[in-house]
């Protein structure tokens, strides 16, 4: 069991094994907080989470009550969110003159030339280096020869090396030699979330900010029930975007991202529960699949490093019409936990946005859970249109989950983002499909109907008659996809 959590009004933040205090404003982002201190290897380069620059190295705890090593965006997480925890940068990697065997292999194949990037390449290097899976993941021909997966570097960007120099880098490195400290801390609990509560006004401006981090759930419902207007945050990813490009502040944030209540995975013959605070990665690795859609949808997900820190729960909490979530819930049926004070109640995720960054969620409440009803559907599909394959936002996501029985539809259920002001269900076509033979005839009458689904709009991502053909087009490319796989 871990150390029951005590109260801090400054933050005590261990980076590469040496001790600092923060109590600085709580806007205040981890990138800012290290150069601060003197750690300037991270750097600033889009203040967005896209190009990695700013990547460090946090301790995580993994499903087994290890550490995994995880790397992570410091510039979209606040310092405060370190409180009690483990960093590592690119300067604490090496062991007195020797340098890490990540940054020796960078150096002799040419990986860095402006170097400004190098650092953020480093830390989610590294972080795949001391992956636990990655020696089985030699035979796996999704990865490198030693095991490497090349995809853990998404999210880091070069402009001048080129990427060739790094991936081999990457596929030259070995396995951790015996005596690593950083590999032999992986075989330690990760540290307990702090008990947080850092009360600073801003600097430049006076306004007074608070940053608190709850230790129970039920310590949190309570904030949330005495101050509805608290801003809550789980990974951030959103949030620090707001505060980096906007200027955004909030007077009061409350952070959940590691209340242990939201971070389990229940499963009942009837249904599979997330918890809320579960990360995009760690549902990848616990689900292992066992949920094809959301299978197929994660590694679409914005970036490694952005998954490393972002939420199921987060991404529903937004109610934004774009997020990559909901088309695939919608989907699969899915419902949300919502909690309070007063107790909780069961929405389906379908009835759950009500407008433009609206929601039935009141402002005394959490989602604590989503839960995906069984039996899965066999015929999935997660369908991300956008003008870069990875790390991008969607112009248009469309989430597939169809029974077909003797080649007649005997359920269909689609999830649309991108068309309209919410993620919503295209119900016509559903009506369409169901109790219709599984033909290319049908397919096509019901392309026609999921094109005048929703309610699309010109912006500068896409033009709205782009998005009514991508949606024609994409229920044909489902029907394409599982003939094939026949």
């Amino acid at each position: 069991m871990s150390a029951p959590a005590t109260q801090r009004s400054t933050a005590q933040i261990s980076v590469n094994s040496t001790a600092h205090e923060f109590d600085g404003p709580p806007h205040t982002n981890a990138l800012d907080f290290l150069r601060g201190v003197g750690l300037t290897a991270a750097k600033e380069g889009c203040a967005e989470g896209e190009c990695g620059a700013c990547a460090i190295m946090v301790a995580r705890p993994d499903a087994d009550g290890s550490t995994r090593w995880t790397s992570i965006n410091s510039c979209l997480l606040p310092a405060a969110a370190l409180d009690g925890q483990e960093a590592i940068t690119a300067e604490g990697l090496a062991e007195g003159e020797s340098v890490h065997p990540v940054q020796e292999e960078m150096a002799v194949r040419g990986g860095s030339q402006c170097g400004y990037c190098t650092p953020g390449f480093i830390c989610s290097m590294a972080a795949e280096y001391y992956r636990p899976e990655r020696a089985a993941d030699a035979a796996d021909h999704h990865c490198g020869p030693n095991g490497f997966d090349i995809h853990s570097l998404s999210g880091n960007l070069c402009r001048c090396t080129g990427y060739r120099p790094i991936r081999d880098a990457a596929y030259a490195l070995g396995q951790p030699e015996p005596g690593d400290r950083v590999a032999a801390r992986r075989e330690q609990p990760a540290p307990a979330s702090a008990n947080t509560d850092i009360h600073r006004a801003d600097t430049a401006t006076g306004e007074p900010g608070r940053y608190r981090r709850p230790s129970t759930i039920a310590e949190a419902l309570d904030i949330l029930a005495g101050e509805p207007e608290v801003l809550v945050v789980a990974g951030a990813t959103d949030w620090g975007v707001e505060v980096n490009i906007k200027g955004a502040r909030a007077k009061s944030m409350l952070a959940i991202d590691r209340l242990p209540e939201l971070r389990t995975i229940a499963r009942t013959d009837e249904y599979i529960e997330l918890g809320a605070a579960q990360t995009l990665s760690e549902l990848e690795r616990e689900l292992a699949g066992s949920i094809p859609l959301l299978g197929k949808l994660i590694p679409q997900f914005a970036s490694r490093l952005i998954r490393n820190a972002a939420t199921i729960g987060g991404n529903l909490g937004t109610g934004s019409p774009i997020g990559d979530t909901p088309p695939a819930l919608l989907a699969l049926d899915a419902q949300l936990v919502l909690t309070s004070a007063r107790g909780s109640r069961v929405v389906d995720l379908a009835e759950y946005f009500t407008g433009y960054r609206q929601t039935v969620r009141s402002a005394d409440e959490l989602i604590t859970a989503v839960r995906i009803p069984l039996p899965l559907s066999p015929m999935t599909s997660f369908q991300k249109i956008a003008k870069r394959r990875f790390d991008d936002i969607s112009s248009v996501a469309i989430g597939y989950a169809v029974n077909v029985e003797d080649q007649v539809v005997t359920k269909a259920r689609i999830g649309l983002g991108g068309v309209a002001a919410t993620p919503l269900r295209a119900t016509a076509t559903e009506a369409l499909l169901e109790g219709s033979p599984w033909t290319l005839e049908t397919v096509h009458g019901a392309a026609e109907t999921l094109a005048a689904e929703g309610t699309p709009m010109d912006d500068h991502r896409a033009s709205a008659k782009y998005r009514t053909a991508m949606l024609r087009s994409s229920l044909e490319r489902f029907f394409a996809e599982q003939e094939a796989g026949r």
